[in-house]
């Protein structure tokens, strides 16, 4: 039984007092409309209305179900209302994801740039790192986010690929620090802090891959994300950890400022190592919704990140992924 159907016959039989009208009123013959009724009737096990020859009066169990039928009739209108605008993705909600390791400045502008392009859309953004946006693309509980790369793309629209180089952070009065770039091989005394490989295995793995390459491998392993923890091990434990430069300057050089007088920031000899990151969505989800996320990161990664890849002025094209070469 068409629930919702079967309750406007009911709501349209109450407030006309007469099927005819009824009928006359939902477009429909009075004899298919009787029996909608008396279907609603048995389904309800509930009388509804008292009829004869001159006229159709409402029982008291249908004036109790009533007002809670005008109620579910209303928000039957009001779900597919919204409903139309989320498939339009002009309203409704969009659940989006930024991996951990996106500064704060990034995040705000992110959100300051969605909200300019789309503020009908409540936008439930999320801390998350590839490997969970990637479960969460696949259980659909998440309609886009910023994932990096290397990782397993089939299924996935991409934005474009956005590169950003990654340098050192080293206690202050270790040797390297006094270097103006520092080569890899150089951090052999020093242990190193990573993410933890379940959040991007390929990427903590092509990452280390990377640093024994170049004359570096660690003899220890430490994981860690937050600033401050990070932080605190390289004060205290003589460790190193790799982060990207961040901060775009008015004149458009690029540093990476660290907030600890005991620690210093050092680019890498040959820039060995680097985040590449790029918005992804299920494919076939590319709504309006998705394409302001997907241009609202992407320029703010421009804005904010010192990004060094070519990005379009233009807005975003968004394309299966097996159309990028990564």
């Amino acid at each position: 039984m068409d629930l919702i159907l079967h309750l406007r016959c009911f709501v349209a039989v109450a407030e006309e007092s007469h099927f005819g009208r009824a009928a006359a009123r939902l477009g429909t013959a009075q004899p298919p409309l009787s029996q909608r009724i008396q279907r609603l009737e048995r389904e309800l096990g509930v009388r509804l209305f008292e009829r004869n020859s001159r006229q159709v009066t409402i029982t008291k169990g249908g004036v109790l179900l009533l007002d809670e039928a005008r109620e579910l009739l209303a928000r039957a209108e009001a779900l597919m209302a919204t409903s139309r605008r989320i498939r339009d993705g002009d309203a409704g909600l969009l659940r989006a994801a930024l991996p951990p390791d996106i500064a704060g400045e990034t995040v705000a502008e992110i959100l300051a740039d969605f909200r300019r392009r789309h503020a009908d859309v409540e936008l439930e953004l999320h801390e998350l790192p590839t490997s969970e946006q990637l479960a969460r693309f696949a259980s659909h509980d998440l309609d886009v986010g910023l994932i990096h790369h290397p990782c397993d793309v089939t299924g996935l629209g991409l934005g474009p690929v956005l590169r950003r180089e990654l340098g050192v952070l080293l206690p202050r009065d270790a040797p390297a620090a006094a270097l103006g770039e520092v080569p890899l091989s150089a951090l052999a005394d020093h242990d190193l802090i990573l993410f933890p490989r379940a959040n991007a295995p390929a990427l903590h793995d092509d990452l280390l891959t990377t640093c024994a390459r170049n004359g570096y491998t660690p003899a220890a392993i430490r994981h860690g994300q937050g600033p401050s923890f990070i932080r605190g091990l390289i004060r205290s434990a003589d460790s190193v950890a790799f982060r990207p430069r961040e901060a775009r300057s008015a004149d458009g050089s690029v540093d990476a400022p660290v907030d600890d007088p005991e620690i210093v920031w050092r680019p890498l000899v040959g820039a060995p190592l680097a985040l590449r990151s790029s918005v992804a969505w299920p494919q076939g989800r590319s709504d309006a919704a998705v394409t302001a996320f997907a241009e609202a990161t992407t320029h703010a990664m421009w804005k904010t990140a010192a990004v060094t890849t070519d990005l379009p002025s233009r807005p975003v094209h968004l394309r299966p992924a097996a159309e990028y070469y990564l």
